[in-house]
């Protein structure tokens, strides 16, 4: 399956996104309309942090477990999801890069390295359903960013 990728603009330099980012239970704020019950294990931030969470999409149910793998600050984290009793293995990669000016624009892209059957042959909708939500979930960074920025200073 294509990878899908979203990306926003945020006033916040990339050090402070990757910051942010760096917590795992941050992405519970940004993520818990389609990710709940979130359960952590691991340190708290950097590789090695994981959570295991519901994902609620497209009306099914299912555990995933989030690990970061690799981490570059501050210009890129990379999670393992591992979902479908195993059958399901993505990567998603927060990527920061400065812009001209001043702030941040974060992509994210969501690839799969194995997907169900199933999965494959409705590709176009599941890469439609997931582009949507990980729209959201980059709207709701931006605005969490925001309350920490003004939280923290």
């Amino acid at each position: 399956m294509k990878p899908v990728t979203v990306s926003i603009d945020v006033p916040q330099a990339p050090e402070q996104v990757y910051d942010f980012l760096d917590v795992m239970a941050h992405h519970e704020r940004f993520t818990d309309h389609y990710l709940t019950d979130w359960r952590y294990s691991g340190p708290g931030r950097g590789v090695g942090s994981c959570a295991t969470v519901t994902a609620t999409l497209a009306g099914t149910k299912t555990d995933v477990t989030i690990e970061v793998v690799d981490a570059e600050a501050p210009r890129r984290i990379v999670e393992r999801n591992i979902s479908a009793a195993g059958r399901r293995l993505a990567h998603g990669t927060y990527t920061i890069a400065p812009l001209p000016t001043r702030g941040s624009r974060i992509s994210f892209t969501y690839a799969w390295t194995r997907a169900p059957l199933a999965e494959r042959l409705l590709a176009p909708a599941i890469r439609a359903t997931m582009q949507r939500a990980n729209r959201t979930v980059m709207q709701r960074l931006a605005a969490e960013l925001a309350r920490h920025e003004s939280a923290a200073g």
